[in-house]
């Protein structure tokens, strides 16, 4: 009998039920998951920096700063977790207790971080502020990365997996621009003295609420949607004691291979650039385009037209074209769409604000950038799916949980580089706080639109560059999933550099 050994001791393929058929429930069940992530990140991206920096008065590199410090607390605390995922002996799988235990701990503290407490000062706001990024960061690691991994014991076909992919990119999308519409049409409502609403303090926290309930029901939901495939899925290891230098061991010979360490350099270029974009679009939209809170939910229209288009676009070019060629062509568009708008604008070809054109013009743009990042990404999340049987081959053991966990963490490098970046940048133009619509001197913001379009191409590029020389196509993934069906038990492990 065909055996593949695990950290723990050898899966036999024969010890478990045979699968059962995956439908569309299934990827939607799968997809469901990614809602919490959504929700999270694109309130970190879009609203956590203006909501602290504009209506709280914290300086924007401050609230950077603490972002960043939870990230590097990530860096640290992800692949450990995605160990633990890994590694958990349970009669409800390796994956889902950690989904289900996290589902309240999440919606509670995300509540709290847009709820924080009168009279704290600027010292107190900012260790309140990295005291809650740091928990929900790691709240959402243990829901994450064990939810993500799952595409991994769901679906070994190599474009059946980037058809799982693109619904979670597709739902991560509708939960974040979902909430982030609530936020601007119903909580950010202007006032006599806020004609954006952007300095709106209890709009945020009515914001926190209902986006805290939204993640929760989402875990919820697709956790026990996709339970019923729990004894088809690999078994846990053996309970073994857990050993840190034999952990970290393995965590460097699961993670030191050519394809992983190109592929998580593309996507931390990748995600910081998005992360960058996503924390000045709200500043781009109320200063410099001056939009008022239900136009910009109007462009979010387009954003969700956009989701559907990438729903079925990115399984289909990555099926033309092979994962590889599929994102290094999503990537060369993005360096040229991107900037066009904000270029535009400096050149003086672009049309005047208030005018209809130019709200057509930033719809039609969204909708082409929208679709060519969710492309993106899903091609990238699919791509790390395979990368999992790739290390398998060479180490012997089934480590989906902390591949996953590094997929996880880059992914979150949007809202940590991503807003540091920001925060960097809006310090470096010497952008005003606390400033109404109208109110930001013309010179700042055309700086403003020539220097966050140069610091996102060039990160862009250097993403591109890296994913040029990835190499698992699909005959390279055909052959680890027939070496991984054909290894004797007794072979001895392979353990691979770079």
């Amino acid at each position: 009998m065909a055996t593949t050994q695990t950290q723990g001791g050898p899966i036999r393929a024969g010890d478990r039920p045979e699968p059962l058929p995956k439908t569309l429930a299934d990827r939607i069940f799968y997809g469901i998951g990614s809602i919490a992530f959504g929700v999270k990140d694109t309130g970190f991206t879009v609203l956590l920096m203006i909501f602290y920096n504009q209506a709280l008065g914290l300086p924007a590199a401050t609230v950077g700063f603490a972002i960043m410090i939870a990230l590097i607390v990530d860096a640290l605390a992800d692949p450990l977790i995605g160990r633990m995922s890994d590694g958990l002996n349970s009669r409800w799988g390796r994956r889902h207790p950690f989904m289900l235990g996290a589902a309240i701990p999440i919606a509670v503290s995300y509540y709290f971080l847009w709820n924080p407490p009168e009279g704290l000062g600027q010292d107190g706001l900012f260790w309140y502020l990295l005291g809650f990024a740091i928990l929900i960061r790691s709240l959402i690691s243990f829901y994450e990365i064990p939810s993500s991994a799952l595409v991994v014991d769901l679906v070994r076909d190599y474009d059946k997996r980037t058809a799982f992919m693109s619904w979670r990119w597709f739902f991560g999308y509708v939960g974040g621009l979902g909430t982030n519409i609530l936020a601007f049409s119903f909580f950010l409502r202007p006032g006599p003295n806020d004609p954006a609403g952007q300095l709106n303090v209890e709009g945020y926290a009515n914001y926190g609420l209902v986006a805290s309930l939204i993640m929760l029901i989402a875990i919820v939901v697709s956790s026990l949607g996709t339970a019923r495939h729990i004894p088809s899925f690999a078994p846990p290891p053996p309970r073994r004691p857990f050993v840190f230098a034999q952990s970290a061991r393995e965590i460097y010979e699961t993670l030191i291979n050519k394809p992983f360490l190109l592929l998580a350099a593309a996507t931390f270029f990748s995600s910081a650039s998005a992360g960058i974009v996503a924390a000045t679009l709200t500043y781009f939209r109320i200063y410099l385009w001056e939009l008022t809170g239900d136009q910009i939910s109007g462009l979010m229209i387009g954003y969700f037209a956009a989701l559907v288009t990438a729903l079925f676009f990115a399984p289909w070019l990555g099926a033309k074209l092979g994962k590889k060629r599929a994102a290094i062509t999503l990537a060369i568009a993005l360096i040229f769409f991107s900037p066009i708008m904000y270029f535009s604008r400096v050149l003086g070809i672009a049309p005047e604000n208030g005018t209809q054109l130019l709200y057509v013009m930033l719809f039609i743009f969204g909708y082409i950038n929208t679709t060519l990042a969710v492309s993106a990404g899903t091609m990238g999340s699919s791509m790390f799916a395979d990368v999992v049987e790739y290390a398998a081959v060479r180490t012997g053991r089934d480590s989906a949980g902390l591949i996953f966990s590094a997929n996880a963490f880059l992914l979150k490098t949007m809202s940590g580089v991503g807003v540091f970046g920001a925060g960097l940048i809006l310090a470096f133009v010497a952008f005003p706080e606390n400033v109404q619509q109208g109110g930001v001197p013309d010179s700042v913001l055309t700086t403003l639109a020539l220097t966050e379009p140069a610091v996102i191409m060039a990160l862009q590029v250097l993403g591109l560059l890296t994913i040029i020389f990835f190499p698992i196509n699909r005959d390279v993934h055909e052959a680890n999933l027939r070496k991984i069906a054909t290894k004797p038990a007794d072979e001895p492990e392979i353990v691979s550099g770079p």
